[in-house]
């Protein structure tokens, strides 16, 4: 059976264009996504790891369409405006992630954003040790709509409410390049983060038509057996997860992780064009002239 690995039918026509020199590779643009964990209630399961929160694309999507993957978008170039900011500092960040400083929290405040405008959860509290707790009001679901909408920067958003952004509460976990044959290209640095406490996740996202809690490994095995469709760094990250016991060991095992990113690379070899991504095997596909991959 086939597994659930997310390959568009135009991708051999658009690698062969980007061998042969008449499809010129378009810039990512700069995105972030956060794999948002939790603990199960132990008083009536054993433990067996935190499960994390997925949401499924709608079909219509023209981009992956029926995938699942994590709460995620790209940056707002106002993600780099003076900001409340608690954990830390950026050069820290930019020391972390590799890049200039304002570049850095731009990253980190759309990770904060984009699982608050999909997820309804906030990494931000009153002060630099505190979170919010429920954020499922009124009041709040038009400040969040006016985010979606770009009608408030993050930054006016955070100081309209008074609060600071606690980048403590992310752990950068790996980087993922979209392939250079793809017409819609993102540059992802993905972050795990723990559900705070008294806050709840909800299918916000309008690109969504389903979001669930899941075990890494029940997720994997899924899709596996073909019945989860997921792009290479969704199942990827996954895999990488199931180790860990709880919430809090994954996010002290993040400082440690590796951010190279991960770019899939395209050759012909032996008359097949072999589509293969560093480090990740599991993915690799060989395309014949003129056929389908395998």
């Amino acid at each position: 059976m086939a597994n659930g690995q997310w390959y568009p039918p135009e991708w051999p026509d658009r690698i062969r264009a980007l061998a042969d020199g008449s499809l010129t590779p378009v810039a990512p643009r700069r995105a972030a996504t956060v794999m948002l964990l939790k603990d199960p209630d132990t008083t009536r399961q054993p433990p067996t790891g935190p499960l994390v929160h997925m949401l499924r694309r709608r079909t219509s999507m023209a981009f992956a369409g029926g995938a699942y993957a994590y709460p995620g978008g790209g940056v707002d170039p106002r993600d780099e405006h003076e900001i409340r900011w608690a954990g830390p500092t950026r050069a820290w960040w930019s020391s972390r992630l590799r890049v200039e400083e304002a570049t850095a929290q731009a990253i980190v405040c759309a990770a904060v954003r984009e699982t608050y405008e999909e997820a309804g959860v906030l990494l931000a509290g009153p002060t630099e040790d505190t979170v919010v707790g429920d954020t499922t009001g009124d009041d709040w679901e038009a400040d969040r709509a006016a985010l979606v909408a770009r009608d408030l920067s993050f930054a006016e958003f955070l100081d309209r409410r008074g609060l600071v952004l606690r980048s403590d509460l992310l752990g950068a976990w790996t980087r993922w390049i979209t392939p250079e044959f793809e017409p819609r290209r993102y540059d992802t640095w993905f972050f795990v983060a723990a559900l705070p406490e008294g806050q709840r996740t909800r299918n916000a996202s309008t690109e969504a038509d389903r979001t669930v809690w899941i075990r890494p490994a029940e997720a994997a095995a899924a899709y596996d057996k073909g019945e989860l469709l997921m792009m290479p760094p969704t199942i990827a990250t996954l895999r990488q997860l199931i180790p860990y016991g709880t919430a809090a060991e994954a996010l002290a095992a993040a400082p440690d992780r590796d951010l190279t990113a991960v770019l899939a690379q395209a050759s012909l070899v032996n008359g097949e064009i072999v589509l293969a991504w560093p480090g990740h095997d599991e993915f690799t596909k060989r395309i014949p002239t003129g056929g389908a991959p395998a």
